[in-house]
C-alpha cells in the first residue's frame, strides 16, 4: 500500500504540470490602446495627488 501511495506523488505532479503548462500556454489578451489609456489615467491621477 505504501508503494501505491508513492507512485500518486509523481502522478499529482504530472497533473499539476500539465494544468499549469495549460494556463500558461494559452493566448493571452493583447489590447495596446486599453493598456496606454489605462497608463494614462494613472499617471494623471498620481500627478493629482503629487501637485
Amino acid at each position: 500500500m505504501t508503494a501505491l501511495a508513492w507512485l500518486l506523488i509523481p502522478l499529482v505532479t504530472a497533473v499539476g504540470a500539465s494544468i499549469w503548462g495549460w494556463f500558461a500556454g494559452r493566448p493571452r489578451r493583447t489590447d495596446v490602446w486599453t493598456d496606454v489609456d489605462r497608463y494614462d489615467r494613472l499617471r494623471a491621477a498620481l500627478s493629482r495627488v503629487a501637485s
